[in-house]
């Protein structure tokens, strides 16, 4: 459980919030919108924001709820499972202007599809969210992205003498590699993912690559395994840190990094270490 204490620096401004809520809104979120009218009840039916997260980050969630002056609710979604639920006016009109201008995937279609039915409900006039172009490295968003998708691994391939079912010997050796899924065809708005993961692609200095799961769906992913594309993400989350479960995956994953850059990984010692590691990922 990540302490309050420990995050309250996190977000500088409502800017950098901002940034990391439209992150982890195009990760983890679903905007629900209602038909348009009133209903038999003689009441109008507001859209609501949708977080779904796993329940190891309901500390996380609490403390986005105090950032935004306690607004929405929490619901549970099966053994695991949490939801954090926006569906005031206030509290919607609060998260817009907040992510306004700072969504980056097809989901900012969505997004503005929120704005029109504010707009039209209630005679507002919030202009559209343009998509933002910006290098992710400059602000708060690919935290926010991450916390819903990214993935911290570390590999250890044990040593492997040749036998008469293995033609070769296999070395030790240790592995480190953040990776990054997405599906390539986003359903709630029919948009490909393919140009967003493409330059996302592009700014981490890695390929593009694709694969069939076991749904017959195809995902699209990214990986960065080279030291010099590590250090550039480890000196990312350090500036724009993390504050759900994924912090201690990336706790875990700088630490057998600096083993990298001092040849620790080379050693007994250092092995072992590494194990231990691997085991509380």
């Amino acid at each position: 459980m990540i302490t309050k204490l420990r995050i309250i620096e996190v977000f500088k401004n409502n800017n950098d919030l901002g940034h990391y809520l439209a992150g982890l809104l195009e990760g983890d979120g679903h905007i629900s919108l209602p038909s348009l009218g009133i209903t038999t009840l003689n009441r109008v039916l507001n859209p609501r924001i949708v977080f779904t997260s796993h329940i190891n980050n309901l500390a996380m969630y609490a403390f986005i709820q105090s950032e935004l002056g306690n607004i929405g609710r929490f619901q549970t979604s099966g053994d695991n499972a949490i939801r954090y639920i926006i569906g005031d006016i206030k509290g919607i009109m609060l998260f817009i202007n907040l992510i306004h201008g700072k969504l980056r995937t097809p989901k900012n279609i969505r997004f503005n599809d929120l704005i029109q039915f504010m707009n039209s409900i209630y005679s507002l006039d919030t202009p559209k969210s343009l998509l933002d172009n910006s290098n992710i490295f400059d602000n708060s968003w690919f935290t926010g992205f991450t916390e819903s998708d990214g993935h911290f691994g570390i590999k250890f391939l044990e040593r492997k003498t040749k036998s008469d079912t293995r033609k070769r010997s296999v070395s030790e050796s240790v592995t480190l590699r953040f990776m990054l899924n997405q599906r390539l065809f986003d359903k709630p708005t029919s948009s490909s993912m393919k140009p967003f993961m493409e330059d996302l692609a592009l700014f981490l200095s890695c390929n593009l690559k694709s694969y069939t799961n076991n749904t017959n769906s195809e995902i699209l992913t990214v990986s960065v395994s080279s030291l010099d594309s590590i250090k550039i993400l480890v000196n990312y989350f350090n500036k724009y840190p993390l504050i759900g479960d994924k912090l201690n995956d990336f706790k875990k994953w700088e630490i057998v990094y600096k083993m990298f850059i001092k040849k620790e990984h080379l050693t007994d010692q250092g092995r072992l270490k590494i194990r231990s590691l691997i085991e509380k990922l």
